[in-house]
């Protein structure tokens, strides 16, 4: 089996900035401000960016903190 190299598609989902926004409950420009600021990894399309499903879920995974 061969590993993938960085420009090769693979089956990962992209999301839109609302989508995100929508999965975090927080604004696009929230979104936005974690993409500028580098948090959160982003491809820029045209005039708009995609997340990669994977992305957003590793951030989240990162500030996941344990209630009780």
């Amino acid at each position: 089996m061969r590993a993938l190299t960085r420009d090769e598609p693979t089956s990962t989902r992209y999301l839109t900035v609302r989508e995100v926004a929508g999965t975090l409950r927080v604004s696009n420009m929230t979104v936005y401000r974690l993409i500028n600021s580098g948090e959160l990894p982003a491809v820029r399309i045209g005039k708009s960016f995609r997340l990669r499903e994977d992305d957003v879920d590793r951030y989240l995974a990162a500030r996941y903190t344990q209630a009780g």
